[in-house]
């Protein structure tokens, strides 16, 4: 019989076992059973007859001994155990929601990681939560399309994080604050609210109830570089790689906290790495490009932007990096035209700012490159937690407009309505 797969979860049949996400669930043989039964008959109520006679093969046992053994099943769920029902004359059901499918290929389009990616998530995950309201797992996917929408700089803060806020306080209100939302709602303390020892201290709590969940440590690396704690970043990618060597995201993030390291040899071994294990993520692209960028390899540096660029053409600060290491090698008429551009695209599409502010610069725009910090500032973007570890703004330290600015982003959150 073939695996049955139902949620995260994937009742492999041959062993027996029950994986979720890949990983195992621990459940005595006797539990697997007793689920495999629920599961070929998803939707139906299962009497306590039937049970026994499907999942003990017809050893008699005590009513008490089916209500422990499908107990221990419901546990294993976790959160999704009110998808087992109970009535007490009649038996046992295990209903999978309706909004399975949709769920399932909202996270595909999600693990695309580009902007068309999310979107069609929001879209399957919308769908979804209006199918089946009580489904929490519409809503937790829901909430980190738009926080990740507003992580990457593909769409504004201002107008995506809010609803991050609504889908992740549904998904609560429905399963409680489980580690992964527990861990999406510090990423956003730290990215968008820079309330950083709240975000702290949940993340932490993340990685005390749910020591595996190699995301944590990824983001909480974020958090140890915008407080300067870059040793600490770097053990918390480590650890990260400990749990999952494939998460497509830690590298990424070692080649940045390497960057801000000045680690820029380091940086670019492991960019080379990154690139060739996951070549599709336009993120970890770019910031490889920027530590050869920062060496000088800026022919180099020009491709690994044009080719992420060509991978996700609606992430226009993409653009902005091309156009100032074009400026860096003198092309200048190329980068002032990529520049014309971009402003002409801004009208009604969102570029964010805080790369504008290198492009600016590699012109020789002082005063404009102040701007667009600025205006990454009045718009929230998420990329200013780099501010006070990014090689690249030594070309502002020291002028009194970035110290205010930088002063402003250590002491003050920010509420979003």
């Amino acid at each position: 019989m073939a695996d049955i797969p139902f949620g995260p979860f994937c009742l492999d049949t041959s062993t027996p076992r029950l994986l979720r996400d890949a990983a195992e669930v621990k459940l005595r043989p006797q539990a697997l059973y007793a689920l495999k039964v629920l599961l070929l008959h998803n939707g139906q109520w299962v009497g306590y007859e039937q049970m026994i006679a499907e999942a003990w093969s017809g050893t008699v046992v005590s009513r008490h001994t089916v209500d422990v053994t499908v107990g221990e099943v419901r546990r294993s769920l976790r959160e999704h155990s009110g998808w087992i029902e109970n009535r007490p004359k009649i038996g046992y059901r295990l209903e999978v929601p309706k909004s399975d499918e949709l769920v399932r290929t909202g996270w595909h389009f999600w693990s695309r990681r580009t902007r068309e990616g999310f979107e069609r998530a929001i879209e399957c995950f919308e769908r979804a939560g209006a199918e089946c309201p009580s489904d929490f797992r519409a809503f937790e996917g829901l909430s980190v399309s738009y926080l990740m929408l507003a992580t990457f700089g593909m769409r504004p803060p201002l107008d995506t994080y809010p609803g991050f806020l609504a889908a992740h306080a549904r998904a609560v209100e429905l399963a409680g604050v489980t580690p992964e939302l527990r861990c999406n709602r510090a990423h956003g303390m730290h990215m968008f609210e820079r309330r950083h020892d709240e975000a702290d201290a949940e993340f932490q709590r993340v990685i005390a109830e749910k020591p595996s969940l190699a995301s944590t440590y990824v983001r909480r690396a974020l958090l140890c570089a915008t407080l300067r704690r870059l040793d600490e970043a770097l053990e918390s990618v480590s650890r990260a790689y400990r749990i999952d060597a494939l998460l497509p995201t830690a590298p990424t993030t070692e080649v940045a906290v390497r960057f801000w390291r000045r680690e820029f040899d380091q940086a670019i071994a492991v960019g080379t790495r990154s690139v060739e294990l996951h070549p599709y993520l336009q993120i970890g692209r770019a910031i490889f490009a920027r530590a050869l960028e920062h060496l000088g390899r800026l022919d180099e540096a020009l491709s690994q932007y044009q080719t992420a660029s060509v991978m996700s053409p609606d992430l226009l600060w993409l653009r902005a990096l091309e156009g100032s290491c074009l400026a860096k090698q003198r092309r200048v008429a190329e980068a002032r035209a990529i520049l014309d551009a971009i402003e002409a695209l801004r009208r009604t599409e969102y570029v964010d700012a805080y790369f504008m502010t290198f492009f600016r610069a590699s012109l020789g725009h002082r005063d404009e490159a102040f701007a667009e910090l600025e205006r990454a500032w009045d718009e929230h973007s998420g990329w200013l937690y780099s501010m006070d570890v990014d090689p690249e703004m030594d070309y502002f330290r020291g002028d009194a407009r970035f110290e205010r600015l930088r002063d402003e982003l250590r002491i003050r959150s920010t509420t979003f309505a």
